[in-house]
């Protein structure tokens, strides 16, 4: 029997501005989600001994997740919060074709977790529906919840406060310069701008996708320096959350595709279109 593939998007933070940090050290943000034509893809196979596992992984991105310990794969953690808040004892194996680049700032980690959540809510039955996932889904990590609700939003606090928003039609190119960014150590620099002044949505809207974590990024990752400096000379181009992607907007495919057309190796670059909803949401109807 031939499995079922659902898809898990990448997103881009179109700015981000740190507005303050909490008592326990998270940092309050404002940013605007795009959810972008770049996916992941998940299939569920039940498993009888009651193990939930991560099965095979496949695509560009394999080795780097499978370096990764299976106790802190996101879709395993995903899939025991799952089973912790509803009780429920059936195993699953995990099948993952990656796609979207580890340490890139796509949330492609994040999104992988909010497919597990939300298929395997209708799978197993749990019912718990979108506002208790999203519950379930900010512990795994602050990008999930947007995920789970599957629309492109404005995000507050520390992602976890959506505001849906329909954005106009884009077309980006997104590079990745060939190395990973930890967002760990991007939010522990000492450099960093934390009191931006909080924006109103319109405002935010409107200044230019600025993100205070790329001078950091720009000053310590000189391949991330050099990949701003490239793209910059077809559009302006800027950091996705902390990196290590970036992007810019375009007038049209065709465009934006002669540009990654020329894109230097070893660096890889994609064509993509924004999205005002997930292909998730879609599938998950079918169930």
């Amino acid at each position: 029997m031939s499995r079922v593939w659902y898809p898990a998007p990448a997103k881009l933070n179109l700015g981000l501005r740190l507005v303050g940090r909490r008592d326990d050290g998270y940092h309050l943000l404002q940013t605007v989600f795009q959810i972008i034509d770049l996916y992941d893809e998940l299939a569920f196979e039940p498993s009888s001994d009651g193990q939930v596992s991560r099965a095979l992984v496949e695509g560009p991105q394999a080795a780097a997740i499978e370096a990764v310990d299976s106790s802190q794969d996101l879709c395993v953690r995903a899939a025991l919060a799952l089973r912790a808040a509803t009780g429920v004892s059936a195993g699953v194996r995990i099948h993952l074709r990656k796609n979207i680049p580890l340490g890139g700032g796509l949330g492609g980690g994040s999104s992988d977790a909010a497919t597990t959540l939300c298929v395997l809510d209708r799978v197993w039955g749990t019912g718990l529906g979108v506002e208790r996932l999203a519950e379930l889904a900010l512990p795994l990590g602050a990008d999930v919840p947007v995920f789970v609700r599957g629309r492109s939003a404005v995000g507050e606090g520390v992602g976890e406060k959506l505001t849906p928003i329909e954005l106009p039609p884009a077309c980006f190119v997104v590079v990745h310069p060939g190395v990973p960014v930890a967002t760990r150590d991007v939010f522990q620099a000492p450099e960093l701008t934390r009191n931006s002044a909080i924006l109103t949505i319109r405002a935010l809207l409107a200044s230019g996708d600025l993100n205070d974590c790329e001078p950091v990024v720009r000053a310590r990752v000189p391949e991330v320096a050099a990949a701003l400096d490239w793209l910059g000379g077809f559009a302006t181009a800027r950091l996705t959350g902390t990196g290590a992607c970036i992007y810019a907007r375009f007038a049209s495919a065709d465009t934006a595709a002669e540009v990654v057309r020329q894109v230097p190796q070893p660096w890889r670059a994609w064509v993509v279109q924004g999205l005002s909803e997930s292909p998730l949401l879609r599938r998950l109807e079918e169930l």
